[in-house]
């Protein structure tokens, strides 16, 4: 019998992409699935968009507002299927991306599925294939190695998950962390005993969406501390899996990379982060800036060059989502 393949979805003010996202699941050719939705006490339409997919394969609960994390639980409570799929409530699924990863199954449940993602603001068509050296079979070490080294990641819906797995990784922290996901799929990949690529699948990443779970790295001090934690995290499983010279150094790199985000501004964790790289023997420079900001930090000090080196990147990028989305509207949305 073919394994159950669960896509779990949560979700919250997102009734712009709901019904899109809900589709692409639906629509996978993969037949032998379900589909679960945890409306994580949305404001706007996302519950009422949702509820007109709901079926004896989809279903859709509705909780209290807890965080992504706390409805990718909740999602994960009702799950029967023996692999687990992922998707956040603005990213897409191409139709054959679960039936040609599972084509690769193996008898062993503990391996991990992997597959290239492509980011996109409307028009699937006009998607970016992410380049990243992960995108090949790798042992779980490699992976980190791969990851701490080169700071790149994979979209988590590009994994497909099996239920020994999602067992063996244990639930989602639930707290609001802009890095909950690399946290959890460290743990995933922890557990495996290899990382298959499946290059002929794919899965779409909404870029340009502010109001994505993802979103971007979020200023509030309680959502800076909970990912720095959520660093932490990573670092730790790395050095249990192996502590040398060069693992450290990975683990100093994986932190100057994410330096940034809180230098100067916030400086008890810039202190924190300090002394973790002191601890593996290394230490972390004041993040660097591109010529066309250095005169502003010249001239300006580290905070202005900072805001221009993050604001201009966003302009250009919201210029391009309403081009996007200008384009796909005059295409009648599809």
């Amino acid at each position: 019998m073919r394994p159950l393949v669960s896509i779990l979805i949560p979700a919250y003010n997102a009734e712009q992409w709901i019904g899109q996202t809900l589709r692409s699941a639906v629509n996978q050719d993969y037949p032998h699935k379900e589909i679960i939705l945890v409306d994580d006490g949305s404001t706007d339409r996302t519950l009422e968009v949702a509820k007109t997919f709901a079926s004896a394969s989809v279903k859709i609960v509705h909780q209290s507002n807890a965080g992504g994390p706390a409805a990718r639980n909740q999602a994960l409570s009702y799950a029967q299927g023996n692999y687990i799929q992922w998707l956040d409530h603005d990213d897409l699924l191409a139709p054959n991306k679960i039936s040609v990863q599972l084509r690769e199954q193996d008898q062993n449940d503990r391996v991990l599925y992997s597959c290239p993602f492509a980011t996109f603001y409307y028009r699937t068509e006009k998607a970016q294939l992410f380049q990243s050296p992960l995108c090949r079979n790798l042992r779980p070490l490699e992976y980190f190695f791969i990851k701490f080294s080169g700071n790149t990641y994979f979209q988590s819906s590009s994994w497909l998950v099996s239920r020994k797995l999602t067992d063996l990784a244990g639930p989602w922290c639930e707290f609001r962390s802009a890095d909950d996901d690399g946290e959890y799929f460290s743990r995933v990949v922890a557990a495996s005993e290899k990382i298959w690529f499946v290059p002929e699948a794919r899965c779409y990443w909404r870029v340009g969406n502010h109001g994505s779970f993802s979103g971007a790295w979020k200023k509030s001090a309680a959502v800076q501390d909970a990912t720095f934690q959520s660093m932490r995290r990573c670092v730790e499983l790395f050095r249990k899996m192996e502590d040398s010279a060069s693992s450290r150094a990975a683990c100093v790199k994986f932190l100057q990379d994410r330096f940034g985000y809180f230098y100067p501004e916030n400086q008890e964790l810039v202190h924190q982060m300090q002394a973790l790289a002191h601890e593996l023997g290394g230490e972390l420079s004041p993040p660097s800036f591109s010529w066309k900001y250095q005169w502003i930090n010249l001239f300006f000090g580290t905070h202005a060059a900072k805001r221009a080196q993050l604001f201009f990147p966003s302009l250009r990028s919201r210029a391009e989502c309403k081009w996007d989305k200008l384009m796909y509207d005059r295409s009648g949305g599809k």
